[in-house]
């Protein structure tokens, strides 16, 4: 008797796991579009302030997810949380978790909000000698923290409605806030419709202005009718210290990894910096490493962000399929999410690097900044699969608990692998921004390995939450 071959990849769960992910790409896509139109838009401004002002909003973007990427991660517990009690079909447990997550997201933004109007100058002083860099990037900074409440909050009503399978809800939000951030942009950028040219100070307020409508949308679908029904979300008494208690012990991990990730990239991006400054100190009229660093993130956060879609389809199936007391139905899911993950990021990847500077020419029309960004745009499109390893087992680990492990090893890698490497290889070695984005190829790759190597051990099978 012969059995036929076990499949390298089983087309049920695949599809299982397209059908979460694929809100959740196109979500997280038109989010991440805020931030691409900002970039874009600033490109056409006057060449003068177009190229400072590109530089400026890596080291925003970076300060922006230090605390709001802290303050976010409330949805890691939010979601590893609801999965588990929705698979275990304790529907109203589950749906206590979204107000207090809530009120952590909304209490932690003010604090971060009115910390970082008051320090903004003073850290982005301490990352550019550059006067014009740091004006533009606090003044756009500014605006962004005024929004951190609503990102905060947002992500938890995100989290919730992953942990219960509707991830397409996100999407409805995504849209209107990019929607309100292309219009506002255009408005408050270049000042149409009577309102003043704001320059880019304008890209922050339109994009805080867009967090608060895209809060609003998650708001209105927990009033629906079945879902107050099922979950009971403003029920007397749902506040709960020992659920924030729960939800803080799973989520503060993960915030210290998103917030050292952040300030890892920005030492990173201070590497940049020097790189560009020790070029005009040798007589160079202006280096354009800042700006083409600056393109290269936005584009690769599209990659980025639809890896960490996967994850968190993977992270809501293994928590689910843990409440169900299956763990190995929990680890299935998992390795069919990065053989999807890597097959799809790698032909994105093959895109990129057959097409570097036609992929950099979509956000500037400056011959220098293109031609700065080709080579290391290659390096880090071979490294698609590999990211996409890194962050799906990473998202699956958390929706497993597993969260301590995660901060370990991104404090680690940062502190000891990627600012150091990108110092030596850039600075020391002399070979530039190649050379810094090298460094975060080896970082990326030995993420995956470390994540790959926890996630088969399996320890995490044996967590509870």
């Amino acid at each position: 008797m012969t059995t036929e071959p076990t499949p390298w990849l089983d087309r049920r769960k695949a599809r299982r796991i397209l059908g979460l992910a694929g809100p959740v790409i196109l979500a997280m896509l038109t989010q991440t579009g805020v931030n691409v139109v900002d970039t874009m838009f600033i490109g056409r401004l006057p060449p003068e302030v177009a190229s400072d002002g590109q530089f400026a909003l890596t080291p925003s973007l970076m300060f922006l997810w230090a605390v709001g990427g802290f303050l976010s991660a409330i949805s890691v517990g939010t979601q590893a949380t609801t999965a588990r009690r929705y698979g275990e079909e304790r529907f109203e447990e589950a749906g206590a978790v979204l107000p207090n997550a809530t009120s952590v997201a909304l209490l932690g933004g003010a604090v971060g909000a009115v910390v970082g109007w008051f320090t903004l100058p003073w850290a982005f002083g301490l990352l550019s000698d550059n006067p014009n860099v740091i004006a533009l990037g606090t003044g756009y900074s500014r605006w962004r923290f005024l929004g951190i409440a609503s990102m905060a909050a947002t992500a938890a009503y995100k989290a919730f409605y992953d942990g219960v399978g509707q991830t397409h809800l996100h999407l409805v939000a995504a849209v209107a806030m990019n929607v309100i951030n292309l219009a506002l942009c255009w408005v408050f950028i270049f000042g149409h419709l009577g309102a003043p040219a704001m320059g880019v100070e304008g890209a922050g307020l339109a994009a805080c202005v867009s967090t608060w409508i895209g809060f609003a949308v998650m708001i209105a679908f927990t009033l629906r009718k079945a879902d107050l029904a099922q979950f009971r979300f403003y029920r007397p008494g749902v506040l709960s210290f020992t659920t924030v208690k729960q939800l803080l012990r799973l989520s503060v991990p993960g915030g210290i990894a998103t917030a050292v990730v952040m300030f890892g990239f920005l030492l990173f991006t201070k590497v940049v910096g020097r790189i560009d400054a020790v070029a005009m100190a040798h007589g160079a009229a202006h280096s354009y490493n800042g700006a083409a660093t600056t393109i290269i993130i936005e584009v690769l956060s599209a990659t980025f962000v639809s890896c960490m879609a996967f994850g968190t389809s993977t992270a809501t199936l293994v928590g689910q399929s843990m409440g169900q007391g299956d763990p190995d139905l929990a680890e299935k899911y998992a390795w069919t999410s990065v053989k999807l993950g890597a097959m799809i990021f790698g032909a994105i990847g093959a895109f990129m690097f057959a097409f570097p500077r036609g992929v950099l020419g979509v956000f500037s029309h400056e011959p220098a900044v293109i031609e700065a960004g080709a080579v290391p745009m290659r390096i880090m499109a071979t490294m698609g699969p590999v990211v996409a390893v890194a962050m799906i087992l990473t998202q699956a680990l958390f929706g497993a608990g597993e969260t301590r492990y995660v901060m370990i090893v991104e404090v680690s890698l940062h502190f000891l692998c990627l600012v150091p490497l990108a110092w030596l290889f850039g600075m020391v070695l002399g070979l530039g921004l190649p050379g810094v984005w090298t460094a975060v190829a080896v970082y990326a790759v030995a993420l995956a390995a470390l994540m790959a190597l926890k996630f088969t051990r399996g320890g995490w099978k044996k967590l509870t939450v």
